[in-house]
């Protein structure tokens, strides 16, 4: 039997399971030479998630899928480390680093214990890697042992909101009632999800991030809630472009790890 959280079991069978599925996503990525983020691909320019010289840092991320964000700190010169839970986005993401010419070192583990030693790390990311497939309580404590004093961590996420308006039983795309209760968005279970059943997914309201944040020892640097482009259309994922118009439908979080 696995000693593994049930989350992280799940979501690697999961992820493992619909890996292919993301192949041409992470193909295109990787081509792209500026970095576009999240659901509505919010330009590098508008919210720089990186530096623009990683030169001589030692940069990780965090659930890397196919690893593209990877990629795009190693182009800016970062020696990367990328550690995902499932095998198969990890086969993809070795096949673009050897197409691509590109040095990562991709571990397959879990982003809540990651077998490096403290204070490896100049600088840590997640793109709806860790960010929304791990536990907070237990991934952001990682991501703080790993960095070193006054490290940086930059993480995109689902907005609250979208957790609040989707509805008990799955069905998409999300809604513009309050369709659960605030005090409980933690954890999001949607293996009986009625449309596109998945995983497990965590959250947290904003003052229980923020108090998290402080018990663990980051500072907070900025946080951007992500709304579509005007000219955005179309349903990515499970938000429409006219509801995220209106409503922010991501966060970043963008942190300091305390001197």
């Amino acid at each position: 039997m696995s000693d593994l959280p049930e989350h992280v079991v799940v979501n690697r069978a999961y992820w493992d399971g619909m890996a292919n599925q993301w192949v041409e996503m992470g193909e295109g990525a990787w081509r792209q030479t500026t970095p576009a983020w999240g659901q509505w691909q919010i330009p590098e320019a508008e919210i720089d998630m990186l530096p623009d010289d990683m030169s001589g840092m030692h940069a990780i991320d965090l659930g890397c899928g196919t690893g593209y964000v990877s990629a795009w700190m190693a182009r800016r010169g970062a020696t990367v480390t990328a550690i995902d839970n499932s095998a198969e986005q990890l086969a993809t993401a070795r096949r673009l680093a050897d197409t691509h010419g590109v040095e990562l070192e991709l571990i397959h583990g879990n982003a809540e214990t990651v077998p490096k030693p403290d204070a490896s790390y100049d600088f840590a990311i997640s793109e709806y890697g860790a960010s929304i497939w791990a536990d907070p309580y237990r991934w952001l404590p990682e991501a703080h042992r790993l960095l070193k004093s006054g490290g940086a961590l930059h993480f995109l996420g689902n907005h609250i909101l979208v957790e609040l308006c989707s509805p008990q039983d799955g069905s998409l795309p999300v809604t513009r009632n309050l369709e659960r209760r605030y005090f409980d968005v933690y954890r999001q279970d949607w293996r009986d999800a009625i449309d596109d059943p998945g995983g497990i997914e965590f959250n947290l309201t904003f003052s229980a991030w923020i108090r998290l944040f402080n018990e663990t020892g980051f500072e907070i640097v900025d946080l951007i809630e992500v709304q579509a482009p005007a000219d955005a259309e179309g349903t990515p994922f499970a938000v429409t472009a006219e509801w995220s118009k209106d409503f922010p439908s991501e966060h970043i979080w963008k942190l300091r790890k305390r001197a």
